[in-house]
């Protein structure tokens, strides 16, 4: 591997722009790394043909020859099997999907593409972005790239795994049910899930109910997520949500944190099982913010968990009954759905219209709470996951630390406070499970999440971090 897939995607961009490199010499480097890690470790899926890449890498140095570049022209970028890319074949890791060559972009690729970047392939996620467990029966399990034979995480476990071992610089990945945190944390790196109706999607469909899922960047430091977020964010005029964005998160980056007043959730008074280690890890990244002058202060549980998770798991199965409706009124269709997306369709067609409305008023009571807690805080912070990385063997973790798991998706119930309010959050790495009788040291990370619309002030706090941690860069993943 050449070191220019080492450095920042910022640099890298850099480099094309004054010519110090060339996208086709970039392309090159990226398609020997991705021969060299990516059997190993099935990250990136539906690879492009090399001869169409090199292509595309030799038109965009032209386009920077010429001054008509876009501000990713000549990036190689793999985008996440969720999101439909026009000719290329996208699966949600479904067998219903398995050959499906979209006929247009999703937004998100059309924005990709609009700024320059070359699409390479696809990032590998679980079948119909449910679990946090990237494995399908399309294209396989991806394996943690710090330790193979454990999960990195999901739904964007592909793009996480794939930005750990440096085969791509920036990446995309979205989150209903902490799908741009958890893999951030599994893979040290970074995962930003921003304030829900900052970056548009498409406008097909219920544009105004289901409000729970986001695109959002991940990168190994917050310049490179907030670099990538300001060519992802923006308005669609054809959709009744949206948030104007900042006029640049990445210039608005540094700045003096001290003073910020950020209070910590731990394991939510105990109603949060977690592993051993975990709430120490979170504890000792703590006081990286303590000495650069922060004030960080624990709180006492603000609100039910209960009632949070009812709300939660009723609009979540409600959502996906409604996105799943065709595909489980035909038979042969339905017998291809995983068990996990079965079980929340036919809860999700159980509910009544006022059952509905009251999971709604819960969430609206805990985003009110959630506000006057904002009063008093700048951020507040959680573990990113309950669990350490764990077999791929297995579809989802049963108990956590003698806690038995009644669903495919409660160990994950940490993610659900940022997920129900809609707040932006970022996933910041903090270390490692300690090494012991051969077994390998795990990544971990932990949330800082804010007030609805203070992407811009998450992602200052997860800067100044990172200028002291530098997780991803001092503990690469060797492979």
């Amino acid at each position: 591997m050449g070191d220019i897939l080492d450095q920042s995607g910022e640099d890298i961009l850099a480099a094309l722009r004054t010519r110090r490199l060339s996208a086709r010499d970039l392309m090159q480097e990226t398609l020997s790394r991705i021969s060299a890690v990516n059997p190993a470790i099935n990250a990136i899926v539906s690879l492009r043909p090399t001869d169409v890449l090199l292509a595309e890498a030799e038109a965009a140095d032209a386009a920077l020859n010429a001054g008509t570049a876009g501000s990713l022209t000549g990036l190689p970028f793999a985008i996440k099997d969720l999101c439909a890319t026009a000719g290329l074949r996208t699966t949600w890791g479904s067998p219903l999907y398995a050959d499906f060559i979209p006929a247009k972009d999703d937004a998100l690729a059309a924005c990709l593409r609009k700024a320059g970047a070359i699409i390479i392939g696809k990032t590998n996620t679980p079948e119909m972005g449910l679990g946090s467990h990237t494995f399908n029966p399309v294209h396989g399990a991806t394996q943690n790239p710090y330790a193979t034979g454990k999960t990195p995480g999901g739904s964007s476990g592909g793009a996480a795994a794939a930005l750990a071992t440096r085969m791509v610089a920036l990446a995309d990945g979205s989150d209903m049910m902490g799908s741009l945190r958890n893999p951030a944390a599994f893979c040290n790196v970074y995962g930003f899930r921003p304030t829900w109706d900052l970056i548009a999607g498409d406008a097909t469909g219920d544009t105004y109910l289901h409000v729970m899922s986001t695109n959002g960047p991940m990168a190994r430091s917050p310049r490179d997520l907030a670099l990538l977020l300001d060519v992802m964010a923006g308005v669609n005029p054809r959709q009744p949500h949206g948030r104007p964005p900042a006029a640049s998160y990445l210039a608005g980056l540094p700045t003096d944190v001290r003073g910020r007043r950020i209070g910590w959730l731990g394991d939510w008074g105990g109603a949060l099982p977690m592993e051993p280690g975990i709430l120490a890890q979170c504890e000792t990244a703590l006081t990286e913010f303590t000495e650069m002058g922060c004030t960080v202060t624990p709180v006492a549980t603000p609100f039910s968990a209960d009632d949070m998770w009812e709300s939660w798991c009723q609009l979540r199965q409600w959502s996906n009954a409604a996105s799943m409706a065709e595909d489980w009124a035909d038979p042969a269709r339905q017998a291809l759905i995983k068990p996990e997306l079965a079980w929340e369709i036919q809860r999700g067609q159980a509910l009544s219209a006022l059952d509905v409305h009251r999971a709604s008023t819960i969430r609206s009571q805990w985003y009110a709470t959630l506000a006057d807690l904002f009063t008093r805080y700048d951020a507040l912070v959680l573990p990113s996951a309950q669990v350490w990385p764990f077999s791929i063997d297995i579809r989802y973790p049963e108990s956590i630390s003698g806690h038995s798991m009644d669903t495919y998706h409660r160990w994950m119930q940490v993610v659900v406070p940022v997920s129900l309010a809609g707040v932006p959050a970022l996933n910041v790495p903090i270390g490692f499970s300690p090494a012991h009788d051969g077994a390998p040291a795990l990544p971990m990370g932990m949330q800082i999440f804010g007030a609805a619309g203070q992407d811009a002030q998450i992602l200052q706090l997860g800067h100044a971090y990172h200028q002291r941690t530098e997780w991803p860069q001092r503990h690469p993943a060797l492979l």
